[in-house]
């Protein structure tokens, strides 16, 4: 196993603090990380920010740091820099860029969480490798660095020696697998038990963000078809007949749906079918078959492959996921990018 170095000492895990960053980026991995010690781990744990100062987090919460970024010397086992949302902030403090730049070379494997991909994409070590940030950034992190291969979808992607996640919580996720690779799933899966949080979880980001990934149209035909869709996702919105009602042709149509959201009809009025599954799911206790004829699908195994084939879980499974917190939850580990 490699959390442990060949002299026996422990694998030390530096966590980069900046002003701003998101509480549970840092806080997320490092417990993670911690319950892992308490169940035959040996991680050595340390906080650091630039000149040692502590830093005011997102929540209003003040961390103190261990120590100064640039007084580490030696090996790292794993270097983590966590995010905040206002990035450019971050990728504009030179000394903190400099000073990730400084330990990269000195770091077996180097990962972020959330936006934490964007400062450590101005140092250049995500050039050339397929990441993820949060779906609300990803567009972002692959216009402001074009060298990046940007995963929209998964909730961690490892790349080599990079590892980077998804938004927020995905930073557990993250650190369970690190955990995994070091002192082998017993440990991690002991570690997810204490946590009260499991190995990993099923599906991608993708759905949390279905509404959010539509423009607003600009053509006022475009926007009647829009609204009729989404003020009765059951209703008949098949291609001819949303075609109809807004007086324009079936080719008009589908010209307008590619050109200003880049996609099909068909798909939107899917997605916001689902969409409307999702709601009936989380906040009702109506049986699948009737869920499915509210949200427009007709059928339960209409709605349960639409489900699959969109979000890679089944509406039992993300009904008992996101009803309540005080639910169970399945998940299935996301796929490894390998070496």
């Amino acid at each position: 196993m490699e959390g442990r170095t060949r002299r026996g000492r422990p694998h030390l895990v530096v966590m980069a603090l900046f002003d701003r960053v998101q509480l549970l980026d840092a806080t997320g991995p490092l417990e993670v990380f911690a319950s892992a010690n308490d169940h035959g781990a040996d991680y050595r744990l340390l906080t650091a920010s630039c000149r040692g100062e502590d830093v005011r987090t997102t929540a209003g919460v003040r961390l103190a740091a261990d120590t100064a970024i640039e007084e580490i010397s030696g090996r790292i086992g794993t270097l983590i820099v966590p995010g905040r949302f206002d990035w450019r902030a971050a990728v504009a403090d030179r000394e903190l860029i400099a000073g990730i730049s400084r330990l990269l070379p000195h770091s077996r494997r180097v990962a972020s969480v959330c936006a934490g991909a964007f400062p450590l994409a101005a140092t250049g070590a995500l050039d050339g490798r397929r990441a993820a940030t949060h779906w609300r950034l990803a567009a972002e992190l692959a216009r402001s660095f074009p060298a990046i291969d940007v995963d929209q979808d998964s909730i961690f992607v490892r790349d080599g020696r990079t590892i980077t996640s998804a938004g927020v919580t995905s930073g557990i996720d993250l650190a369970l697998s690190l955990v995994e690779e070091d002192f082998g799933p017993e440990v991690a899966r002991a570690a997810a038990k204490y946590l009260v949080v499991f190995m990993a979880r099923p599906g991608g980001q993708s759905q949390f963000s279905v509404r959010q990934t539509a423009r607003q149209p600009r053509h006022s035909t475009l926007r009647a078809a829009l609204d009729a869709i989404t003020a009765d996702p059951a209703g008949d919105h098949d291609l001819d007949t949303l075609a109809r009602r807004t007086g324009v042709s079936v080719r008009q149509l589908t010209r307008l749906f590619r050109a200003e959201l880049g996609t099909t009809a068909t798909h939107f009025v899917e997605h916001t079918r689902i969409e409307a599954a999702q709601t009936l799911l989380e906040s009702g206790t109506d049986a699948l078959d009737v869920v499915a004829r509210r949200s427009g699908f007709g059928s339960e195994e209409t709605l349960r492959r639409a489900f699959q084939r969109r979000l890679g879980v089944t509406p039992g499974a993300y009904r008992a996921r996101f009803r309540t917190t005080h639910t169970a939850h399945t998940v299935e580990r996301p796929p490894d990018a390998g070496d």
